[in-house]
């Protein structure tokens, strides 16, 4: 008797690891067809990168490259809302059965830079930023996050035998609207874009030109930084400059301020715990070599990773600013405003999801990375629902990782090899995540 039992246990272990096997060979064999359909419209998707980098748009002006993504989804099938948060589109395409909804974004706007790569493909674009005639160029890869996201649309509209939804969003102005505008990911949250159907978690890529292709870089928690800006408003006492007793110096109190500024990071900041960074990025004040001015304007940026250090640093810096300010016989006051939010990625989340990535690249390619103290207001995404925010390598093997041109630079640059692996992630984040 005991032997009929072992036997039959055997048996449905058997069974049990049968299953499993012919299960994953069968989710290999779907792979394996997505990625040959992947390589198929590799050409197109690359064709696509190249016309919204040599046609860019600046933020909450993205009209062409709406129409470009609208047509393309409505060429699928997909149902498709435009004119969100002025320029924005997302498509929504549902799978066979009921379940989840999943959110995959990129960004669409370029920036007011002139470029200066000798690209066949490369933006001769001229337009007006802050009244300045400037030019424009994707010098932040989101015309690779456009093309990428479009060729996710195209093979998940073709293998939609998911449980579930998949919410398309191509958001405007992530570098920030043009001032006294409104835009970028808070404004299409509070247009409803996480409603209707109601989001469940949300994927974002951002392309490297620091990193090689093929690799991508990860991280729970804190990701990238929370930006705020700062402007100082300093008011002293105007005098003739061979006199500085008759008056109150405001450049000597605002090089002061700077001085205090920095022990919050080096004295108050608990820097083993997170990063964090205050910069003064420009200084306007006076007219002439021997006139001491009234004034001084002061306007930076604060970066922090971590939101006790963040409301610690806001304290400090508006204590000391009026403090320094007053020892010296001057008035001062600050406003500091946010950007964006700590990009922060949900750790179960993370968790979860971080086999698909090794899967998809490869172990070894698949790197816990450092925070950066860049800021990307995907992070208001995930401020709402669950998000998984990742790094996709776009620098040339033949370039070393640390001397590739920065982001947000005339020379900046990444490698049309590089998105098939950011179609090949995002597809699979999204039909993993709803198979869970």
């Amino acid at each position: 008797m005991t032997h009929y039992l072992i036997n039959k246990f055997q048996i449905f272990i058997l069974f049990i690891f049968s299953f499993l096997i012919n299960a994953q060979n069968t989710e290999d064999i779907k792979n394996q067809k997505i990625y040959r359909e992947i390589l198929n419209i590799g050409t197109k998707v690359i064709e696509w990168r190249h016309d919204f980098h040599k046609n860019p748009e600046l933020s909450n002006r993205e009209f062409k490259t709406s129409k470009k993504i609208v047509d393309h989804l409505k060429s699928l099938g997909i149902e498709v809302q435009k004119g969100i948060a002025h320029t924005g589109v997302v498509g929504i395409l549902k799978g066979l059965k009921p379940g989840k909804v999943v959110a995959l974004r990129a960004d669409m706007d370029a920036l007011p830079v002139t470029e200066r790569n000798n690209l066949p493909y490369k933006s001769n674009v001229i337009s007006t930023y802050n009244n300045r005639e400037t030019g424009v160029m994707h010098a932040c890869g989101h015309d690779t996050h456009i093309a990428i996201l479009m060729g996710v649309a195209e093979i998940l509209s073709k293998n939609n035998d998911f449980s579930g939804s998949v919410k398309f969003i191509f958001q405007p102005a992530e570098e920030g609207p043009p001032q006294g505008e409104t835009g970028g990911a808070l404004q299409m949250i509070k247009e409803g874009v996480l409603k209707n159907p109601d989001v469940d978690a949300i994927f974002g890529l951002h392309i490297s030109s620091g990193l090689h292709v093929g690799k991508i870089n990860y991280r729970p928690k804190g990701i990238m930084a929370a930006s705020q800006r700062f402007v100082i408003d300093v008011k002293g006492k105007q005098s003739h400059g061979s006199s500085p007793w008759l008056g109150v110096d405001p450049i000597v109190v605002s090089s002061q301020i700077i001085s205090g500024l920095q022990t919050i990071i080096s004295r108050n900041s608990e820097l083993t715990k997170q990063a964090a960074v205050i910069s003064v990025g420009s200084i306007h004040s006076g007219i002439r070599f021997n006139i001491i001015p009234e004034s001084v304007q002061m306007i930076g940026t604060i970066r922090t990773l971590d939101y006790d250090m963040k409301e610690l640093i806001r304290k400090r810096m508006n204590e000391l600013v009026t403090t320094i300010a007053s020892a010296y016989g001057a008035k001062a006051t600050i406003n500091i405003t946010d950007g964006a939010s700590i990009t922060f990625n949900n750790p179960s989340l993370t968790k979860m999801m971080l086999p698909t990535l090794q899967d998809v690249a490869g172990i070894e390619n698949v790197i816990l990375s450092d925070a950066v103290t860049g800021a990307e207001d995907f992070s208001y995404f995930q401020e709402k629902v669950p998000g998984l925010y990742f790094f996709l390598g776009g620098t040339p093997l033949s370039v070393p990782e640390n001397q590739a041109p920065s982001h947000h630079t005339p020379d900046f640059y990444v490698a049309d090899e590089s998105m098939l692996l950011g179609v090949k992630s995002m597809t699979r984040l999204a039909l993993d995540y709803l198979k869970n």
